[in-house]
């Protein structure tokens, strides 16, 4: 008799598996029913009620897809008496007190001691380090199964740290046939939504439920190359195993279905969009685009060419491109959009580019101005004969530049159009919209970059650009149905950026007095200086503090995070800046106090700029050659490879100093420390996810946390993510529509739902 069969006749005699004998399922069919139907007793049905108030699950299928987050792997189960030291051992005991204090080391560190008993009569001790969960987990007079080490100190046997798992009693411990404890399941849980509690209600579910009615979603020649399990199989390893390698299997079963059921859906709307044909805009022989390109003052670089040939090739024909362009900071993405926007109206369509800050939008209208020279002037004295209209449009503009604005776009004139979200507005009616590229795409919703799309009336080429490097895992898991070119050289002329961590905690003044000096010296030089501060503030409550260095003596623990009224102030009043021209810029400025500010800073009569993240995007200063990010550890890394990216843009060598007051064990030093050792985005986009962890890769949210995807990392399974991207891509090749696969279509609305469906549609 197995475990299972032992802990069925534990319980009594099973209920009789609902949908037996039905034959096999529709994939969702069982997975879909209330969970009311199959969990008896009042107890466990306490327990539903609690887990959709809890965790909002009311199926079957959404608490089987509830997995473990891990296992614990026990061996046997000794009594107290029979502790070795040195040898890792697992035991039951009840917990006779618990006491939390602070280490004398370091107060902000705490140790917990939690003294257990088992029925010999004998007690242990075992000391966790800054572990709330061990307070709020093992009350006294709770019964655990704990696993350790233990070792002797001071005479006296006792346990630094232990692995455990609340229990009802030692009796409902597993065991195989050899009197090993099964793996443990310990599950996400709540306050009052304990790991026994909910294996209970998974136990129930796993008795009355006909798992192996269950069609499986994947076509059998995926199943058979990946060896991988059946599905009620997988459910029954992941939530009770008889062993590790069968959670293992149903592990790899679940991983494998969930990148195969995404994969599937992304070349499927891949292949549905290349079915809308689009009118082919090919390149026009003495057009814009070849006039422009003999104007250039400098040599594209071989990924600007291969990338420009590219979409060249895709604005030519009749499938709608849809592609992302990622690159590094300056590795001259504009000048690669402004080239095919130039063959769009070359062959009488209308290009629109879409930024988020009008500041950006400005500097995007100014620089193509500026770069077109007279085929941006129409009509006018000097104007080539093939010249277009760049329109800009913003939320800022006054009435009469907003009428011919409009009226330009609405009729054609306007061959390029440059704007902020003011572009989507219902009043914005284009003639013949044929390319819409979208500017740092993550700040945009997907609602807005939708809108603008539809302006077209038809499905437009779609240009997408970050200049946050996307690693090859997160392109391929997430952009599956855009196809990704990259930029990596940087144009010639480029200067190298110097990165510094300047750690006030453990130099002193004497490094924040060097900080000024510097940017004295470069302002001395002819050169200007951005200074960065997480926080706009208050010019009411600006502290008194007169250096940086002071307000770190007073709170050295959690300084007040810099702010740019505050650090206006200490800057003006620094003497080694006596006579330095400030300028301010954040995000609650009125914009045409932003531009004022801006143009100031371009035409260099600022010397230096106390500003916010407002810079993070776009900003083109080449004289600027000093940055000092005062409280980095208050950034990401990407933010801050961005920042970074606002100076070195001309001929200048420039230095970021990346200015802390945390104390060097401080976790957030590991990531200044990795924006401080490469220039290079793409090595810190990898380094950024693995520290973050993946983020909500499938929505919105970009913090660390869960990803979006139950199963797959992307980091971790970039081999299994290519396979089962291989796999689906034949699928879809012989059957775009699904029509022989209905169990696989039904598991990509579950996987996906509404919500994630739009934003693949529309991302």
């Amino acid at each position: 008799m197995t475990s299972h069969d032992t802990a069925a006749a534990g319980a009594g005699a099973a209920p009789t598996p609902v949908g037996t004998g039905t034959g096999v399922t529709a994939f969702a069919d069982l997975l879909d029913q209330p969970l009311t139907r199959y969990v008896p007793g009042n107890s466990p049905r306490s327990t539903v009620a609690l887990l959709e108030k809890e965790l909002g699950i009311t199926t079957v299928g959404q608490l089987l897809d509830h997995s473990p987050r891990r296992y614990i792997r026990r061996g046997k189960i000794q009594a107290l008496t029979e502790l070795v030291a040195g040898e890792r051992t697992s035991f039951v005991a009840r917990v006779e007190s618990s006491s939390t204090r602070r280490m004398r080391s370091d107060p902000r560190r705490s140790l917990t001691d939690v003294t257990v008993a088992d029925d010999t009569g004998a007690s242990l001790k075992i000391t966790f380090f800054n572990a709330y969960s061990a307070q709020k987990d093992l009350p006294v007079g709770s019964l655990a199964l704990f696993t350790g080490k233990p070792e002797f100190y001071r005479g006296t046997l006792s346990m630094a740290g232990a692995d455990y798992a609340p229990v009802e009693a030692p009796e409902s411990l597993e065991r195989s046939e050899d009197g090993e404890l099964l793996p443990i399941p310990v599950y996400p849980e709540t306050a009052k939504l304990t790991t026994p509690r909910i294996a209970k209600v998974v136990h129930q579910v796993l008795l009355t439920a006909d798992l192996d009615s269950l069609a499986d979603p994947l076509p059998p020649e995926v199943v058979a190359a990946e060896k991988l399990v059946p599905p009620g199989q997988a459910y029954r390893d992941l939530h009770r195993p008889e062993s590790v390698a069968a959670y293992e299997a149903a592990q790899r079963r679940f991983r494998f279905q969930e990148a195969f059921v995404l994969q599937t859906e992304l070349r499927r709307r891949r292949a549905e969009h290349a079915a809308h044909p689009v009118a082919p805009r090919p390149v026009v022989e003495d057009g814009l685009l070849a006039r422009f390109d003999a104007s250039l003052p400098f040599e594209l670089t071989p990924g600007q060419r291969e990338v420009g040939e590219q979409i060249s090739a895709e604005l030519a024909g009749t499938a709608p491109m849809n592609r992302l362009l990622q690159g590094d900071v300056g590795s001259g993405k504009t000048v690669v959009a402004l080239r095919a926007m130039l063959q769009i109206v070359d062959a009488g369509g209308q290009a629109a580019m879409l930024a988020p800050t009008e500041v950006l939008a400005t500097q995007h209208h100014e620089k193509i101005t500026r770069a077109l020279g007279p085929l941006a002037m129409p009509g006018r004295l000097g104007g080539d004969d093939h010249a277009t209209e760049v329109t800009l449009l913003t939320g800022s503009m006054g009435a009469t530049a907003r009428r011919k604005a409009l009226l330009d776009i609405a009729s054609g004139a306007a061959g390029i159009v440059v704007g902020t979200h003011a572009l989507i507005q219902e009043a914005v009616q284009f003639a013949d919209l044929g390319l819409a590229v979208v500017d740092e795409q993550h700040r945009f919703g997907v609602e807005q970059r939708d809108a603008l799309r539809d302006k077209a009336g038809t499905s437009p080429h779609t240009l997408v650009m970050t200049a946050t490097p996307i690693p090859r895992t997160v392109a391929m898991t997430v952009f599956g149905d855009l196809d990704v070119s990259t930029l990596r050289e940087l144009p010639g002329g480029r200067q190298p950026i110097e990165t510094h961590v300047v750690g006030l905690a453990e130099h002193g003044p004497a490094w924040e007095r060097r900080v000024w000096q510097l940017a004295a010296e470069h302002i001395a030089n002819g050169h200007q200086v951005y200074v960065v501060a997480p926080k706009i503030g208050d010019d009411a409550a600006v502290p008194s503090f007169t250096s940086l260095r002071e307000s770190l003596e007073a709170d050295p623990e959690e300084p007040e995070p810099a702010t740019v009224a505050w650090l206006e102030e200490l800057v003006t009043a620094r003497p080694e800046l006596r006579g330095a021209r400030v300028g301010v810029l954040h995000g609650r400025q009125d914009a045409q106090v932003k531009a004022r500010t801006m143009a100031d800073v371009a035409a260099g009569t600022v010397d230096v700029l106390v500003a916010t993240t407002v810079i993070e995007v776009g900003v083109d200063v080449p004289n600027a050659t000093l940055m000092v990010v005062v409280d980095p550890e208050r950034f990401g890394i990407s933010q801050l490879h961005q920042l970074r990216g606002r100076i070195g843009r001309g001929e200048h060598a420039s230095t970021c100093l990346l200015v802390t007051r945390t104390l060097p064990e401080h976790p957030a030093r590991t990531r200044l420390d990795a924006v401080a050792a490469t220039t290079d985005g793409f090595e810190l986009a990898e380094v950024d996810l693995r520290l973050r962890k993946e983020g909500d890769i499938l929505g919105a949210s970009q913090s660390g946390g869960r990803s979006g995807l139950r199963w797959v990392g992307v980091l971790r399974d970039e081999a299994l993510v290519a396979r089962a991207r291989t796999a689906a891509e034949a699928v879809i090749t012989e059957d775009p529509q699904l029509t022989a696969h209905p169990d696989l279509r039904v598991a990509i609305g579950r996987v996906l739902d509404e919500d994630r469906q739009a934003f693949l549609e529309r991302g």
